[in-house]
């Protein structure tokens, strides 16, 4: 029989075979204070158990209809690692998905996470988090939970997969489809930071495979920063600008300009048989988008087929409501432009 006192033990073996359960316990500690700062009404201290808990009467909600959606950050990772910038794109993995169900005119109530890595390195584990935190602080959800996988096999010791979840609850006579927007009303812009969190593998492809660029390079087109820095500008969350409107704007509809662009999105708010016409030079168009095109030669209409162009969030309104909307927005220190209206085309259709 072996000697009990010289046998390695489970620990000893699971770190052998590529698991620290020792990082994965100081990546817990590392990252209570971020969960901590999070904290809204409803939410049950939670963290640590086997399920996040979240009580929507706390919340204030009557005759709810929750409203979910779930979504990773996808290549823009490959920039992180790269940059080794590892807290922002938390708030891209939390945008990505309080953005779409803030379109039924849901607020977000609660957020998890899932971290997927190569190997635990809980600071780097502490920096994603802090991204998420961020995140859920400018969305009013809480982080309840959430789950950091090790799997030394599945991905490089350097590298990390990250997606979320996010439910938000909307009163069942609020709930906002796509049935009250009509011909005739008015598209509210809000702009966009930059690239987002969509489209990376065509970035990467043109930029850095194509024309072999280097993301810590400065560019004057670029406003002298540094590529990597500009396309890793976190994704935009709309949560409390558009959240303002809720009980003081009728609106008829909402779209979040995610990947597929302004082609796949807008008609996502419209009954069938209506479309859009857009006005092209009613918006300003990030400097990022014009660098692209060049290096890629690529064409408008798949640059408005891929990227949000600088436009991250449509709203569409009543033209009687367009300029309420627009104050309480500002007034909610977010810009705004009107750029287009709702036609019986059925198309969307982009003009200058």
């Amino acid at each position: 029989m072996a000697d009990p006192y010289t046998q390695k033990s489970n620990a000893d073996q699971y770190r052998e075979a590529g698991v620290d359960l020792e990082a994965g316990y100081d990546s817990v500690r590392r990252i209570k204070s971020h969960v901590e700062r999070t904290k809204v009404p409803g939410a049950i201290d939670s963290i640590g158990a086997f399920g996040g808990m979240f009580d929507p009467k706390l919340a204030g909600c009557k005759d709810p209809i929750l409203v979910s959606g779930t979504d990773g950050v996808g290549t823009k990772l490959m920039l992180a690692f790269e940059m080794d910038k590892h807290d922002t794109i938390g708030i891209d993995a939390v945008a990505m998905c309080v953005n779409d169900v803030l379109v039924q005119q849901a607020r977000p109530l609660f957020f998890l996470d899932y971290i997927a890595v190569g190997k635990n390195y809980p600071e780097v584990i502490e920096q994603i988090v802090k991204g998420v935190a961020d995140g859920c602080v400018l969305s009013d959800a809480a982080l309840i939970g959430g789950e950091t996988a090790e799997m030394p096999d599945m991905y490089d010791i350097h590298h990390y997969d990250l997606a979320g979840f996010c439910v938000g609850a909307v009163e069942r006579d609020k709930l906002l489809t796509n049935q009250k927007v009509k011909a005739g009303d008015v598209l509210i812009g809000l702009p966009s930071s930059g690239v987002h969190s969509n489209g990376f593998s065509l970035v990467r492809k043109v930029l850095f495979k194509d024309n072999q660029l280097d993301p810590h390079e400065t560019f004057e087109e670029l406003g002298g920063r540094r590529l990597g820095d500009v396309l890793l500008e976190p994704t935009v969350i709309y949560v409390r600008p558009v959240k303002a409107l809720f009980d003081k704007a009728d609106l008829h509809g909402m779209a979040h300009i995610t990947g597929g662009g302004f082609y796949e999105n807008i008609p996502r708010m419209l009954p069938e048989g209506l479309g859009v016409s857009i006005n092209l030079d009613s918006f300003p168009r990030p400097a990022i988008f014009d660098f692209i095109a060049k290096k890629g030669n690529l064409r408008e209409e798949e640059l408005y087929n891929v990227f949000n162009m600088g436009i991250g969030f449509v709203i569409a309104a009543d033209p009687a409501e367009v300029e309420k909307i627009q104050t309480i927005l500002k007034e909610n220190g977010q810009e705004s432009y009107v750029i287009g209206e709702v036609t019986d085309s059925g198309k969307v259709e982009l003009h200058r």
